[in-house]
């Protein structure tokens, strides 16, 4: 326990590596501490599922209500029409209505694997940002809140600040964000008695906004917590891997592929991870720190199957470790693997490691077939010109490889 707060939120917080910053932690672990209090983080609908770049602030409102607060998901229904400058070089492309509400349906699924939801008192609930930004009148809203922001602090927002200095341009819609993010908490406030606001670190200057709005409208008291912005022990973002984003939703990243992501941790980070994107208690991921050299492996496996868990679900965790040991020790080909559907036994070896999206390109295909890199069924070919052909497959499946670690099938059907 640490003994600098009294509440288990915020303990939990600061014992697993969630904080960044916060506003007045005396005061928000005094209330925390008294009793039930009511906490939001907003997410923006600007593809069809979240990354682990998310997986953050989605374990945080986790631990908000595992510790017996209420968490509520802001879905950015209009929010995401204008697009928020922080952490971006230029504006977000303009999604149509329909893409807005697709992503949006498609991103909710996640939530239910992390939350409860329903009627009890520290139940989640999930509220959409459009059903009060759609109705505004611009003219009545610069009435009543134009006087409450200020242009110094507004043009000195982290978010707005690095793109001046880099002569990027930020245009009216972006620069309005933090105001309508601000509103945001301000209607959150009065309608759900919200008192605090998490996010990643490039949120602070809007969530300070939001505070100081509340603070000229009400006398409510709120608070605003930011956890720290992730990035590998290689300096990489959390969230992106050489074939692209890791995405949280099943429609857009396979199992396997997703499982593979958090086996592949870099060992600098394995610890970190254990602690923010798995529920393992503290006192078993401290003896999973003692681990070294090869044994570092062990927690890796640990973390994913435990992250799959959460995401996927338990039963393809476990097939997939099966799977993955399998493969390793070459005992079997496991249907776990991800699989493309082909109807000819004649097919390129070169074509075939591209249909897998093992490579990029036929000349990446070639330089790793030269390399010795590429397997057909365990067996390395450093022929670019090889041609899989019936012998290959054994029950119409054959096993591609790429390096040690990729590995799919492609099946005849």
């Amino acid at each position: 326990m640490n003994k600098s707060v009294k509440s288990e939120f915020l303990n939990v917080m600061i014992e697993r590596g969630y904080v960044h910053q916060i506003t007045d932690v005396e005061k928000l672990d005094l209330q925390a501490s008294k009793a039930l209090i009511t906490g939001y983080i907003g997410f923006d609908c600007t593809a069809p599922s979240l990354h682990v770049g998310s997986l953050i602030q989605i374990m945080m409102l986790r631990w908000f209500q595992k510790t017996g607060n209420k968490p509520i998901i802001l879905m950015g229904g209009g929010t995401t029409k204008i697009g928020d400058p922080s952490g971006k070089d230029t504006a977000r492309p303009v999604l149509s209505n329909e893409k807005i509400e697709y992503n949006q349906t498609s991103i909710k699924s996640i939530f239910k694997k992390f939350l409860k939801f329903g009627n009890n008192k520290n139940d989640a609930i999930m509220v959409d940002n459009s059903s009060w930004l759609e109705n505004i009148n611009y003219v009545s809203f610069l009435r009543e809140f134009g006087s409450s922001f200020s242009i110094n602090k507004l043009i000195n927002l982290e978010s707005v600040k690095i793109r001046l200095e880099r002569e990027q341009n930020l245009s009216f819609l972006e620069f309005n964000y933090s105001l309508l993010q601000a509103y945001d908490f301000l209607q959150l406030n009065k309608e759900y008695d919200c008192s605090l606001q998490m996010g990643g670190s490039d949120q602070w200057g809007n969530i300070v906004t939001g505070l100081d709005l509340i603070r000229k409208k009400t006398s409510n008291q709120a608070f605003g917590l930011t956890s720290p912005l992730l990035t590998t022990s290689s300096g990489s973002k959390m969230g992106k891997s050489a074939n692209g984003a890791i995405w949280l939703n099943e429609s857009e990243l396979s199992n396997w592929d997703f499982w593979q992501y958090w086996r592949n941790t870099e060992d600098l980070d394995v610890i970190k991870f254990l602690k923010l994107f798995t529920e393992l208690p503290i006192t078993e991921i401290n003896k999973l720190e003692k681990l070294k050299g090869a044994e570092i492996n062990e927690a890796k496996i640990i973390l994913a199957n435990e992250v799959t868990k959460l995401c996927r679900n338990e039963g393809e965790a476990n097939r997939i470790s099966k799977a993955a040991a399998n493969t390793f020790n070459k005992v079997m080909t496991d249907n776990t693997l991800p699989s493309v559907i082909i109807d000819n036994f004649v097919l390129k070896l070169i074509d075939a490691l591209n249909l897998l999206g093992f490579v990029k390109s036929n000349g990446e295909a070639r330089r790793l077939i030269k390399g010795n890199g590429a397997k057909v069924n365990d067996t390395v070919i450093n022929d670019e010109n090889y041609s899989l052909n019936q012998k290959d497959f054994n029950n119409f499946k054959v096993k591609i490889s790429s390096g040690k670690k990729k590995h799919g099938l492609l099946i005849i059907k």
